[in-house]
């Protein structure tokens, strides 16, 4: 059994216990870590019945499923943290997710696959594609924050609009994206797929013998999953701002480190997973792929809610999120350019987030 499944199975214990802790009132603490814990099982379902549905549906629609519901966890915990009014921990969460993708993600995936494998091979067109669209991502959505810090004074509302521009134009990139990934040069993102064939053929023939998914089961996954990560997410949420404050951790420590942490657990399994079973190009995909969704799709999906919901959010970040962010994007960049990775590179990766983690952990409060 695989360490998914495992964690799937094993810590769906904390759902009844997080619902028991928040009614009986347990205190912040226990609520906080049983959910968050809650959150993780639920997080791996949601993908597992993401996947399943998407072997039914075909190529086509099974990308477009997996390119939408591939950070719902993130998505939704983001919403309810927004409709809470806590914006600046939203915020640090968008960035916060872009940075452990880059740096945690692709730095275990590297480490734990390149001492197994000593030296791994991936395509480098797919990590100059993704790398040359997250670069445009991350300027687009960072504009906004240099624009208030290179003039003598920006009216709110003008940052509202300018924000709310950018977000449409990153919806329209991201659609182009996904054209251009299921569409026009789909051959570049099935190379992944075809090596996990040619990997093992015989497991693979006999899988496509025996292994045919229940739609309308994976479908009722699906939703469960996702009502389930709602509620559990209201529950979590309703206490993080407590109990962070009592651990002395700042808002931007919690949005940037802890809750990329939760939301994004069944990437960083799967990412590991595939990298320690030889394919790199799948791993890094859906490392670069999870960033790239969070910043061309859910910072301005969540700028539009915010308006819709009466909490305006804009993309003004804290200057040194931008700057963490410009780090992890070439870093992560100059790394995959020539498609090779091992343990080394992997722990230049980790070394740089526990650095830019342990500087968001003393920054002070603004």
């Amino acid at each position: 059994m695989s360490i998914k499944k495992i964690l799937s199975i094993a810590l769906l214990i904390f759902i009844p216990i997080s619902i028991a802790a928040e009614y009986l009132h347990w205190g912040s603490l226990p609520v906080f870590i049983t959910s968050a814990l809650a959150i993780i099982p639920l997080a791996i379902w949601l993908s597992t019945a993401t996947e399943e549905v998407a072997i039914v549906t075909g190529p086509s629609i099974g990308g477009l499923l997996n390119a939408v519901f591939g950070n719902a966890t993130e998505l939704i915990i983001a919403i309810v943290a927004l409709k809470a009014g806590l914006i600046d921990i939203v915020k640090a969460s968008i960035t916060g997710t872009i940075i452990s993708n880059l740096l945690l993600v692709m730095g275990f995936s590297m480490l734990l696959g390149g001492i197994r494998y000593k030296e791994q091979e991936f395509k480098p067109i797919i990590a100059r594609v993704n790398g040359s669209t997250m670069t445009l991502a991350v300027i687009a959505i960072l504009l906004p924050t240099m624009v208030i810090y290179t003039s003598n004074g920006v009216e709110p509302a003008a940052i509202q609009n300018l924000s709310l521009i950018t977000a449409i134009v990153l919806i329209a990139v991201y659609a182009l994206t996904l054209l251009f990934s299921l569409k026009t040069h789909s051959y570049l993102y099935e190379v992944s797929l075809l090596e996990l064939e040619s990997e093992n053929p015989q497991n693979t023939q006999e899988e496509s013998t025996t292994h045919k998914p229940n739609l309308w089961l994976w479908i009722g996954v699906l939703v469960a999953s996702t009502v389930a990560v709602a509620f559990e997410s209201e529950i979590f949420v309703g206490v993080v701002e407590e109990t962070t404050k009592g651990l002395g951790l700042t808002p931007l420590f919690t949005g940037v480190i802890l809750l990329p942490i939760v939301g994004g657990a069944a990437e960083y399994v799967t990412a590991v997973g595939v990298a320690m079973k030889n394919n790199m190009d799948l791993s890094v995909s859906v490392a670069m792929g999870s960033s790239l969704l969070v910043a061309l799709l859910v910072a301005p999906v969540l700028v539009i809610i915010g308006l819709v919901i009466h909490q305006p959010m804009d993309l003004n970040f804290n200057p040194f999120e931008v700057v963490a962010v410009a780090i992890a994007v070439t870093i992560a960049n100059l790394i995959s350019l020539d498609g090779r990775s091992n343990w080394l590179e992997g722990v230049l990766l980790l070394a740089t987030y526990i650095v830019l983690g342990s500087a968001f952990y003393f920054h002070p409060i603004t």
